[in-house]
């Protein structure tokens, strides 16, 4: 995949939301876009505690199928939070600038 900026990565997150939103006749209201991060967050929860062995074991699933779906869910949130950002106006790259990247020396803000 090429590089992308979160805000083109977000377009692409909302389009295929779209399509699910309208393909399973899902009403996304304002409450919505923050419900399902933790929704999200719940199954990536699930998968971590299923990896370290403290979770529900699938005698059917190897332990490369496992990380895979780790990996999948860490892809929902950080999709679903891409989406309350837009959904909310929040531009996430500024607002990491301001919070977090204040904290680098100025040369590698």
């Amino acid at each position: 995949m090429s590089e992308h900026t979160l805000k083109q990565l977000a377009e692409k997150i909302a389009k295929v939301s779209d399509t699910y939103a309208q393909r399973c006749n899902i009403a996304r209201d304002d409450d919505w876009y923050l419900l399902k991060i933790g929704e999200e967050l719940g199954e990536l929860n699930a998968e971590y505690l299923r990896m370290t062995n403290r979770g529900r074991f699938d005698a059917t699933r190897t332990p490369e199928n496992v990380r895979e779906a780790l990996e999948d869910e860490v892809a929902d949130v950080c999709a679903q939070l891409l989406l309350f950002a837009q959904h909310n106006g929040i531009d996430v790259e500024r607002a990491l600038v301001r919070k977090w990247f204040k904290y680098l020396p100025q040369e590698e803000r």
